[in-house]
C-alpha cells in the first residue's frame, strides 16, 4: 500500500480552488492537472508499505498530539523554480502549529524505520505537474528551463493576489494512494483528531 499523511481541505476552499482550476487549466494544456477532490496538504509522504506496517503506522499516529490549526490558502508558485517549473502550487500560510504537527508525525513514524524528512517542511497544494518525472520540489541536475507553464505564468502575473480563504483543520488523515493512468486516487484510511 502506498500511503501518506495529510490534512483535507474544507468544502469552501475546495470549491474556490476548483473554480480557479477551471479558469486556468487552458493556459497550460500539456501538464497533468490534479482533480479538485484530490487536493490536500501533505504532512508526510510515507510510500509503499505492507498492510501490517500500515497498521503500526496507524497506531503510531494515534499518539500524535496536536491542536486545531488555522490555515490560509493564498498565493502560488512553482517547484523547483519558476524558470524550470515541474509543479504549480497554491501557498499555505499557518502558524508554527502546522510545522510542529508535521514534525511530530515525522518523529512518530521514524520510530518504525520510516526515513525522516531531509528538507524543511514546505506546505502547499499541488495543482499541476509538468514535464517528465517527479513532482518533487527539489532541484535535479536534469532540470532545464521549460515552457509548459509559460502562458499560465504570464496570465497569473497579471492577477492580483490569489486568496482562497481560511479554514480550521480539526483532524488529519492517513491516506492510501492508488496510482493509475488517469491519475492518483486517494482514499482516507483513518482520521486523527486535533484538540
Amino acid at each position: 500500500m502506498r500511503v501518506f499523511v495529510a490534512i483535507d481541505l474544507d468544502h469552501e476552499i475546495r470549491e474556490k480552488s476548483a473554480r480557479f482550476l477551471e479558469g486556468v487549466r487552458g493556459f497550460a494544456p500539456d501538464v497533468r492537472w490534479v482533480s479538485p477532490e484530490s487536493l490536500h496538504i501533505t504532512l508526510k509522504f510515507i510510500g509503499e508499505q505492507k498492510p501490517e506496517q500500515v497498521a503500526a503506522i496507524t497506531e503510531r499516529l494515534q499518539s500524535v498530539v496536536g491542536n486545531k490549526i488555522e490555515i490560509r490558502v493564498s498565493g502560488y508558485g512553482f517547484f523547483p523554480t519558476a524558470k524550470a517549473p515541474r509543479v504549480f502550487w497554491l501557498g499555505i500560510q499557518a502558524g508554527p502549529e502546522l510545522a510542529d504537527l508535521a514534525a511530530s508525525i515525522d518523529s512518530g513514524v521514524a520510530e518504525l524505520k520510516i526515513p525522516r524528512e531531509d528538507r524543511p517542511f514546505s506546505p502547499h497544494l499541488t495543482l499541476a505537474r509538468g514535464g517528465s518525472g517527479s513532482g518533487s520540489p527539489r532541484r535535479r541536475k536534469e532540470d532545464r528551463p521549460n515552457s509548459v507553464f509559460a502562458t499560465l505564468q504570464k496570465r497569473l502575473a497579471a492577477l492580483s493576489e490569489l486568496d482562497f480563504g481560511t479554514m480550521t483543520a480539526r483532524e488529519f488523515f492517513l491516506y492510501q494512494s492508488q496510482l493509475s493512468p488517469g491519475g492518483a486516487k486517494y482514499t482516507k484510511l483513518q482520521a486523527f483528531p486535533l484538540r
